[in-house]
Order: C-alpha cells, then structure tokens, then sequence
C-alpha cells in the first residue's frame, strides 16, 4: 500500500507540507478538497468595516483578472468570494523556484441580518476587491 493512499496519514500530511497538484487529483480523497480550501481561504486577506450605513468588505487580490473573480451571496447571508489566479501561458521556461502562489481563492462572509442584498456593488481596482453592502434603516435601527 502506497504510504499516501491512507486518507488519515494523507490528511495529517497535507496540512504540513505543500502536496503537488498532480498527486492531489490522482489521488482527490474528500479531505484534500476541504484543505484545499482552507489553504486558498487563508491565502486571501480581507478587512471586513462596519461603516454607519454599509459594510465593506476589502480583499487583497493583486495579479487576478476581474473576469476571473465571483461573488455571490449563498444560503441567503453568506457572501462568497472566489475565483481563481491563472500563471500566463510561457514556453520552454524551468523555474528554478516558484513561489508566487496561483491557483483558486475563495472566502466566505457571514453577512448580518441588516444586511440590504438589493443595494450592493463592487469594484476591483489595484489588484483590491471591494464590496458594500448596504444596511437597512428598520432592521438595524
């Protein structure tokens, strides 16, 4: 038996050490999926502000092309933030080290119940993504 075959050793190994991606979907058990995404959750910085009439929501993305960025609102109250960050496409180029990270991202806000999800924007700029939502007026007063 293959030493990475063991979901349990697999998992206890994963969150120690980087595993190529090839290996992880060869192999895909349901615990790489989940640490997967707590890896790309905790690769991407965010300031949440509760401002006196909106929440903004401020996330670090330098180097990602706007089309390649989601956001939606799940289960209601839940906003989500994913996307991915592609490497260009080079030929014939060996990388002695690669350390800028590429790859999905995504993370997860839960929105408070005053949260207005008709009155919302966002803008990309400078490689920061920023989302406002507004408040209501009844429910947060």
């Amino acid at each position: 038996m293959d030493f990475f075959e063991d979901p349990i050793i697999y998992s206890a190994i994963h969150q120690f050490v980087d595993i190529p991606e090839e290996k992880e979907k060869a192999f895909n058990p349901p615990t790489s999926a989940y640490f997967r995404d707590r890896k790309a959750m905790a690769r991407t910085p965010a300031d949440v502000k509760d401002l006196s009439g909106a929440y903004e929501f401020v996330i670090d993305m330098p180097g990602v092309n706007s089309s390649d960025i989601k956001v939606q609102v799940e289960e209601g109250n839940l906003l989500v933030v994913s996307g991915e960050k592609r490497r260009g496409e080079e030929k014939e180029v060996k990388y002695l080290r690669m350390e800028r990270r590429m790859g999905k991202f995504m993370r997860k806000f839960p929105l408070p119940e005053n949260a207005n999800l008709e009155a919302t924007s966002a803008e990309y700029k400078g490689g920061v993504l920023t989302v406002t939502i507004e408040k209501n007026e009844t429910a947060g007063a």
